[in-house]
This record gives structure tokens, C-alpha cells and sequence, in this order.
């Protein structure tokens, strides 16, 4: 885990909506969140825990499902891409509505520096570029009944696309921020979300795939770019 610096307060305040501007990221450091030393330490995670976790999910769901007869190996194929595809969609809804909700109350810019600001602040924490374990683990059984009660038998081959989207996001992003840009055609994604955290955190919400951000109209423009 990384340091603190002993000149930064015991709990780093988000923004109040008076004050509320455009963090500089800060390249070393991570932010304290949390008085208590276990809720801290909590939210600090390695990278591999939540890949793993969720894509065991997605693999094992994909197995039971095709052992037990809930799906053959076209509908299978199938149920997997439109799971994959609902992912990313997903992905832009909660990265642009919900981790850059508008701060117009302290509460709101509390909720949104914990969840989404402190990474804009300390982008290069790679202890904070996905959710804890247990919150991991809280998630991918959520999705399971979720999935399950509203999909039927469906659901084992949609929760294996969506969790192996999941899987695939959280190792695309942390890649973005632990290692230089290749030089290849996957530069482009380092090169997506480079614009969202230093040029313009309004748009480019992306992340696994700019698709959407074709669709929905929130591509960089070619001038910041």
C-alpha cells in the first residue's frame, strides 16, 4: 500500500459544490479515504483479485449452463456477445450518470469523490482502479440472481458475456495506467481515456470500448485530441 504524505489531512475532503473544479492529477500518492485503518485498507485491492473474481464468474456460469442443459453451444455463443455487448453499454451508463454525477450538494461530492473523484485526483494508484474483494464478491452474486430471476435460463450465458466484460474492463483500465501506451492498433483505447482524465472529463466515458461513445455522441473532439 502506498504512503500517505503527513502534510495532507487525515481524510481527504472532496470538493463542496462552491468549491467544486476540475481536480490536477496527482502521478504519486494515494488519497486516505477513511479514518478507520480497516475501512482503509479495505479499499485498497491488487488488480488480479476482482479480474479473477469475475471471471470465474463468467466462466463458471458459462459451464454450468451448457452441462445442464440450460443452452447449446450456438445459443451459448449468442447469449455470450449480447452479454458482452450489454456490458459495455452498462460500462458508459454508470462511468457518465453515476461516477460523474453532478457535486450540486455535499453529499453528492462526497459520494462522487469517493466513488469516482479520487481516482481522477490519484489516477495513477493502481491499489484503487477496481473494488475491493468483498464488494467484488457482493457484486457478481447480485448479478447472478439479478440475471437469474429476470432471464431464466438465459441468464448463465448473458451473466458469462457481462461478467467476462466486467473482467475484461478491469484489466483494460488498470493496462491504461500501469503501462506506457503500445505501439499498436491498442493504443487507442490509452489514448480514449487519456483525454477523459486530461483534457475533458465530459466526455470519452469509454473505457473497454468507445462504442458508445460513438452512438451517443461523446467522442473527444479532434482539436483537444
Amino acid at each position: 500500500m502506498q504512503s500517505v504524505s503527513t502534510e495532507e489531512p487525515a481524510v481527504n475532503e472532496a470538493p463542496t459544490p462552491a468549491t467544486a473544479a476540475p481536480v490536477r492529477p496527482k502521478h504519486k500518492g494515494s488519497a486516505q479515504l477513511f479514518q478507520n485503518p480497516v475501512l482503509e485498507r479495505l479499499s485498497h485491492t491488487h488488480i488480479a483479485l476482482p479480474v479473477g473474481i469475475f471471471a470465474a464468474t463468467g466462466i463458471i456460469s458459462m459451464y454450468y449452463g451448457l452441462t445442464h442443459g440450460f443452452m447449446t453451444g450456438v445459443a451459448a455463443l449468442g447469449l455470450f456477445l449480447v452479454g458482452l455487448l450489454a456490458f459495455t453499454f452498462v460500462e458508459y451508463l454508470v462511468h457518465r450518470y453515476v461516477y460523474h454525477i453532478p457535486a450540486t450538494t455535499p453529499g453528492r461530492a462526497k459520494f462522487q469523490y469517493t466513488m469516482h473523484g479520487v481516482h481522477h485526483e490519484y489516477p495513477k494508484d493502481k491499489t484503487r482502479l477496481a473494488m475491493p474483494p468483498i464488494i467484488t464478491v457482493f457484486v457478481a452474486s447480485l448479478l447472478f440472481f439479478i440475471f437469474r430471476f429476470s432471464f431464466g435460463s438465459y441468464a448463465f450465458g448473458l451473466l458469462s458475456g457481462f461478467t467476462f466484460g466486467y473482467a475484461m474492463y478491469l484489466f483494460v483500465h488498470y493496462a491504461i495506467h500501469a503501462y506506457s501506451p503500445p505501439k499498436n492498433f491498442l493504443k487507442v483505447w490509452w489514448t480514449h481515456h487519456s483525454q477523459h482524465h486530461y483534457r475533458q472529463d465530459e466526455v470519452a466515458f469509454g473505457v473497454s470500448s468507445t462504442l458508445w461513445d460513438h452512438i451517443i455522441g461523446t467522442m473527444p473532439s479532434k482539436k483537444s485530441a
